[in-house]
Order: structure tokens, then C-alpha cells, then sequence
């Protein structure tokens, strides 16, 4: 993403007169969740500038860039950076003696595993190929869900926080790890610790720093997924590969799921077929979700046929109140029409609300299904299973469905299933926004699980 912001003249910067909307150092301030910031001193540096962000978007791990320019440079004439050419960058390609060494290890495994991230989304159908050959196991990140179809006999989905997936990893002779942080937020959502990984690690990441933080690899490959995962094909396919124990990959993955079944508690099964119905009505639709209940489960419970379809807020940084911008973004930026869920509750949605009126005057068609459970029900579990008198968690929520109506959105409690299907179909057909109020008791009483 491209940030764009004024700031105040080359001359009074860092000043601290007082100036409308004046920080002490704007740059600073951004620069700490930017790739870089940079101050734009004249109309000239500008082709440079946005040479070095699209050469980081093209090339590099996907960030954010700020470019802020103050108010006397905006005003420069700009005429003779029109004929400004952008510069096209590849992406890092695959050094063959690591992908031999890799492929090595991976021909010579008998229980290999693939542990997959957001970062190689383009890989989906390379990486599934590889999975394939090698007879592996696969486990996505929250941000990879959709890499490999739901029903793929080696999908072990985004389970990894949990004790039968952990076991799973843990029994894999060699790993490969591409595209991934190998972070808490995918691989250790309780945040009880114990992830491990004994075996071999092979990391494929296309920022140098990725491949050896949180679990040093034994073989590090800085590359882009798409060309890494290609390579390695081809050097597997080379020369025939031995037999493979047949307990190890679709038979392994069978055993997990089952074991798996009946972990899911009555709330995760709830959320889980609010989330099926929702698909089951919209199969096309782009999920987007804040940090709420049925984001949570989701992200355990939920696999998905195709990439690109479901990220939230839960993971990384954890905010609340994303999911609705998100989702208006999400909309404008897919192009296609297709409807775009938000699933938000209602704590997060009181963090944007007001964005609900920017999506009636954009004609933003995004479905808002609002899980309302009363409250902040994930951090009053956590005081309650810690003996903490719960503060601050059971909020005022106010009438969701008027204050929606009066910024412009259709909007309906639902009842139960059928009345969200009803609902869901009714909005796919709107011009503008819609907002869907889900009472968690009703729910959970009416689905009876």
C-alpha cells in the first residue's frame, strides 16, 4: 500500500509552533509500521521515490510505503517528471546448489511435511504439485487458506495450534516452510508455546531476514515461491524418486482430521455452520473478518477451495474494528462485483461504525454480518479461566439495526438459519451496504449444537 500525506512546509518542519495538524516527526511516526518513509524535499526526487516502493512492491515482501510531501513542494511544478518511465523489477529467482540441496533432502524424506504462508499464495498451484510428488502433508496459514482445495486428501488445514497437528509436524523427518513467518499468530494462537519442529527445516522466503527468524533452518533459499516451488519440481522430477511409507501423507491426514472431530465444542461447531451457511449461499463471496468469535473458530474449522478468500484481523497485529474498512476495500479493489462479507462483532464494529455511511455514499454492496454476543466474550473467557474479576467487557451495545438504517444501510436481525439465508440472498442483490445483526444466543439455541 501507497500512503500519500502532506505535512507542513520544508521550513517549518520540526518546528513545534502549533501548526495545523503538526507532529513532531510525521515521518518517525509512520516509518515504524512502513517499509520507509520518506520526505519528499523537492518536485524532482519524486520518480526515485516511487521507484524504490514499487521496486519493494514488485520484488520484495509485500509492505507499506509513506510518502509525505510538505506543503510548499506540493504546489512545485511538475511538468518535466511527466515522461518519468516506471522501472520494471523481477522477482528474486532460485539458486540452483540451494534448491539442489533441498530437493535432496526432500527425495530422501520419509515423512515430509509443507508448512505454507500468505507469501505463496502464487505458488497454489506449484506447491500442491510438490505436495503430490512428495506424498506431504500440507498445513496453511490463516492468510494461505484456499491453496489447496478443501477436500485435498493432504490439507491438514490451519490447524497448527493444536495438540494432533503439533504431534503431525513434530513426526515429519524434514519440513519445508515457504512462504511463512513461522509466527505465534499461525502457529501458536493459544499462546501456550510447545510448536516444534525436530526435523530438518528448509525455509523459502523472499525476504532474506524471514528465513531465520523464530526456527533457524537448515537450508535457507531467498526466492520468490512461485519460481522456488517450480525449481524444486523440476529438480525432484529429474530422477525417480524412492517409495514412501504409504502410512505417511493422505492415510496420516485422515487419522488427524479424525482426531480433530471431536475436539470442536459446542460454540466452535455453531460458528462453524454460521460461517458454511454464509458460503453455502454466497460460494463466491471474499470473507473478511475482525476479531471476533466466528473469526476465531473460522480460522481453526473453516477450508476454502480457492486462495484470496478469507484473512482478518485476528492474526498479526489484532485489531479491532478492521474487518468493516477492510471489507469496503476489499469490494473496490476485487473489481469483479462478487459480494464481500464482513465479520465483525459488536465490540469491533464500535471502532468504525461511522464507516458504514462511507460505504451508502461509495455504493459499496458489502454484507456486514454482525456477531453480537453482548460484549468482549474472548477477554472475559481469559479473566474468567485466570480468577480475574471481569472489568470492561460486558459493554453497552447500542440498536445496531437503528443506527444502520439511519446511516443510510438496509439492515435486519435475523432469527435463525433459514432467516440468514433469506437475509444473505436479499443483500447480494442491493447496490448499497447491508447490515445482518446475529444474536449469539439465538443462534447457538436455534442450530442446537
Amino acid at each position: 500500500m501507497l500512503v500519500i500525506s502532506s505535512v507542513q512546509s520544508r521550513s517549518q518542519l520540526g518546528g513545534g509552533r502549533g501548526k495545523l495538524h503538526e507532529l513532531p516527526n510525521q515521518s518517525a511516526m509512520m516509518a515504524g509500521v512502513a517499509a520507509f518513509s520518506h520526505t519528499l524535499m523537492s518536485a524532482a526526487e519524486l520518480p526515485g521515490v516511487l521507484a524504490r516502493a514499487f521496486a519493494l512492491f514488485q520484488a520484495g515482501r509485500p509492505r507499506p510505503v509513506h510518502i509525505e510531501i510538505p506543503l510548499d513542494v506540493l504546489v512545485e511544478n511538475a511538468d518535466a517528471l511527466l515522461g518519468s518511465e516506471p522501472v520494471s523489477v523481477a522477482r528474486a529467482g532460485a539458486a540452483p546448489s540451494a534448491v539442489k540441496q533441498m530437493a535432496q533432502l526432500l527425495a530422501a524424506a520419509k515423512r515430509p511435511l509443507i508448512l505454507a504462508g500468505g507469501g505463496a499464495i502464487d505458488a497454489a498451484p506449484e506447491l500442491t504439485r510438490l505436495a503430490e510428488t512428495l506424498g506431504a502433508p500440507v498445513a496453511l496459514t490463516i492468510n494461505a487458506k484456499g491453496m489447496l482445495p478443501a477436500s485435498h486428501p493432504l490439507l491438514i488445514g490451519s490447524t497448527q495450534t493444536l495438540v494432533a497437528t503439533r504431534a503431525l509436524v513434530a513426526d515429519a523427518d524434514v519440513v519445508l516452510a515457504i512462504g511463512t513467518e513461522l509466527a505465534e499468530t499461525d502457529y501458536d494462537v493459544t499462546f501456550a508455546g510447545g510448536f516444534e519442529i525436530p526435523g530438518a527445516l528448509l525455509r523459502v522466503d523472499i525476504d532474506a531476514d524471514q528465513t531465520v527468524r523464530n526456527y533457524p533452518p537448515q537450508v535457507a533459499l531467498v526466492a520468490d515461491a512461485q519460481i522456488a516451488a517450480e525449481a524444486l519440481l523440476a529438480e525432484l522430477n529429474s530422477k525417480p524418486l524412492p517409495a514412501r511409507n504409504p502410512a505417511w501423507g493422505a492415510e496420516r491426514v485422515t487419522r488427524l482430521w479424525a482426531d480433530l472431530a471431536p475436539s470442536w465444542d459446542a460454540a466452535t461447531r455453531a460458528q462453524t455452520l454460521f460461517l458454511t451457511t454464509v458460503l453455502d449461499e454466497l460460494p463466491d463471496a471474499v470473507l473478511v473478518g475482525d476479531s471476533t468469535q466466528p473469526v476465531y473458530s473460522g480460522n481453526l474449522t473453516l477450508n476454502l477451495d480457492h486462495p484470496r478468500r478469507w484473512f482478518n484481523s485476528s492474526t498479526g497485529y489484532g485489531t479491532l474494528g478492521y474487518a468493516l474498512p477492510a471489507a469496503i476495500g476489499a469490494w473496490l479493489g476485487r473489481g469483479d462485483g462478487q459480494p464481500v462479507v464482513c465479520l465483525i462483532g459488536d465490540g469491533g464494529l464500535q471502532f468504525s461504525l461511522p464507516e458504514l455511511a462511507s460505504a451508502v455514499e461509495a455504493r459499496v454492496p458489502v454484507i456486514v454480518l454482525l456477531w453480537n454476543n453482548q460484549g468482549y466474550e474472548e477477554i472475559k473467557k481469559y479473566m474468567v479461566n485466570r480468577a480475574i474479576e471481569p472489568v470492561g467487557v460486558d459493554i453497552y451495545t447500542p440498536d445496531f439495526i437503528g443506527v444502520a438504517k439511519a446511516l443510510g444501510c438496509a439492515a435486519e436481525r435475523i432469527q435463525g438459519s433459514e432467516h440468514l439465508r433469506t437475509a444473505l440472498r436479499a443483500a447480494a442483490d442491493r447496490q448499497g451496504p447491508t447490515l445482518i445483526e446475529i444474536d449469539q444466543g439465538l443462534w447457538m439455541k436455534e442450530v442446537g449444537v
